[in-house]
């Protein structure tokens, strides 16, 4: 509804002539403080639209009078990089990984630049301080799936572990309940014949089922001691862990133990190869054997 603006008998403001259901709208102004502000972001709205990158147009977008551009600045940027690494690059390339772990110089601007480079792309998976977590290896021990030598170090981050690279670090174990491979109670003696192996206690769950153990002899025999060995050490050759220690990739408990017997689980690690230069992988590969304790 319309009504003729008058003076509010309340508050003294004039209306502005709108009233609902005996409501009447009155013409208060906005604060001074707040029409400040907003005349101000418009005119530095404008002032930026005239010095800064702003509008789009058919062939990219405006430049604006300062002809600043994010682009031009990382090219920049990489390239005041690239010139200050130039010579430290230069250097790890035409050195071999014994010569940069041996060297101080060398190896000092080795870890430098690997332990930028794991935290970049290796610690979501790995952590930061390189510990790892269920799953992903512990890269601060000197346990190692596929070796702990420099080279191999250097292999696995190149090429990756069942990353589709042609020459990726690659083993299955199988799914033996899963694929129905063998009996649950074939795995849920199994299970105790691991526990059994380097006499683990299995999470405080006590020490391994001797008449269990008895039984899975054989099944271990036939289906398990070709990767792992008869004794249980594990093979570096093919990726197989080593079960007489205390060092569980999923999990020590007899709950982890039976679900990686029934499940056969097995990780993905990237291929870096065509992701970072070589001699960042060389870096990287020092950080990380240096971190470990410098191990075979």
């Amino acid at each position: 509804m319309s009504a003729a603006p008058h003076k509010d008998d309340v508050t003294g403001t004039s209306t502005t002539g709108h009233e609902w259901d005996g409501l009447t709208e009155l013409d208060t102004p906005l604060p001074r403080w707040w029409l400040i502000i907003w005349y101000a972001t418009i005119a530095f709205a404008i002032v930026y639209w005239v010095l800064m990158p702003s509008w789009p147009t058919p062939d990219g977008g405006t430049r604006g009078t300062l002809g600043y551009s994010d682009r031009i600045k990382v090219e920049k940027d990489l390239a005041a990089l690239h010139q200050l690494r130039g010579e430290g690059a230069a250097a790890l390339t035409n050195a071999s990984l014994q010569d940069i772990e041996k060297t101080p110089k060398l190896q000092s601007y080795a870890l430098a630049l690997g332990q930028a480079v794991f935290g970049d792309n290796c610690a979501p998976c790995h952590g930061s301080g390189g510990t790892g977590g269920k799953g992903y290896p512990n890269l601060r021990d000197d346990v190692w799936l596929w070796g702990g030598s420099l080279e191999q170090i250097q292999q696995t981050i190149t090429h990756g572990i069942r990353s589709g690279d042609p020459e990726a670090r690659i083993s299955q174990m199988p799914a033996f309940g899963k694929d129905g491979l063998l009996k649950p109670d074939q795995i849920d003696d199994l299970t105790e014949y691991v526990v059994s192996l380097g006499g683990n206690q299995a999470k405080a769950g006590g020490p391994a089922k001797q008449d269990a153990v008895a039984r899975a002899a054989q099944t271990y025999k036939d289906q398990c001691s070709t990767c792992h060995g008869v004794d249980g050490k594990g093979n570096q050759a093919l990726g197989a862990p080593n079960l007489t220690d205390k060092d569980w990739l999923y999990g020590a408990d007899r709950a982890s133990i039976h679900d990686q017997i029934w499940y056969g689980r097995g990780g993905v690690m990237p291929a870096w190869g065509k992701r970072l230069s070589a001699e960042t992988i060389k870096a990287l590969t020092v950080y990380i054997h240096v971190n470990s304790g410098g191990g075979q």
